[in-house]
C-alpha cells in the first residue's frame, strides 16, 4: 500500500504531535495577554520579579491590593489560572524556592496553602479549585514580625509582665 518513503513521514508527524500533547509545562512568568471582555491590555505581571508567576495567570483586579514596587511590595496579588489546584501547589512549592523563598510549612487540601519566607518578608499562598475550571490564587507578601515594637509599626507595645503559670492539678 504505502511505500517506506512516504511511512516514515508519517510516523515521524504523529510522534511529534503526541510527544508535544503530553508536555504541559508550567513557566515562569506571564506575558501580557489581551482581556476578552474590554478588548484593552491585561495588566501586566511585570513589576513582581520576586515571585513564580504561572504562564497564563490573569490578575484579578477587582481583588488586588499591592503597595509598593519591585521587591518591597506588600499586600495581596489575587490571579487566575486554567490549570489544575494540584499544579499550582507543585508550581509554588517548586519554583519559590528559586526566587530566594524558604518553605515554613505547606498544607494540602481543599483550600491549600504554603507559607515561605524571605529576608524580612513572608509570603502566603491559598491556592482553590475554581468551580468550573481552573485554580484562583491568593498571595500575600507581607513583613515579618521578628516580636520587637518596631515590627509591629509600634501599635501593640511588647508583652513583659505576664503572670506565672497556674501549676498543673490533676482530677481524679
Amino acid at each position: 500500500m504505502f511505500g517506506k518513503k512516504r511511512v516514515l513521514p508519517v510516523v515521524t508527524l504523529i510522534s511529534a504531535l503526541a510527544l508535544g500533547a503530553c508536555t504541559q509545562g508550567i513557566g515562569l512568568t506571564a506575558t501580557p495577554s489581551e482581556n476578552k471582555r474590554d478588548s484593552g491590555p491585561q495588566p501586566s505581571f511585570a513589576q513582581f520579579s520576586d515571585i513564580p508567576i504561572p504562564t497564563g495567570a490573569v490578575m484579578n483586579l477587582d481583588r488586588t491590593l499591592v503597595l509598593g514596587s519591585k521587591e518591597v511590595w506588600v499586600g495581596r496579588l489575587v490571579m487566575s489560572s486554567s490549570h489544575k489546584s494540584a499544579d499550582m501547589f507543585a508550581f509554588f512549592k517548586q519554583r519559590s524556592p528559586e526566587f530566594g523563598w524558604q518553605e515554613v510549612t505547606s498544607v494540602r487540601s481543599e483550600i491549600s496553602v504554603l507559607t515561605f519566607t524571605r529576608a524580612e518578608r513572608v509570603m502566603t499562598v491559598q491556592i482553590k479549585s475554581k468551580t468550573l475550571r481552573g485554580t484562583s490564587m491568593d498571595i500575600t507578601v507581607a513583613p515579618r514580625e521578628n516580636g520587637s515594637v518596631a515590627s509591629s509599626g509600634g501599635l501593640m507595645p511588647p508583652v513583659t509582665n505576664l503572670p506565672p503559670r497556674a501549676p498543673i492539678q490533676r482530677f481524679n
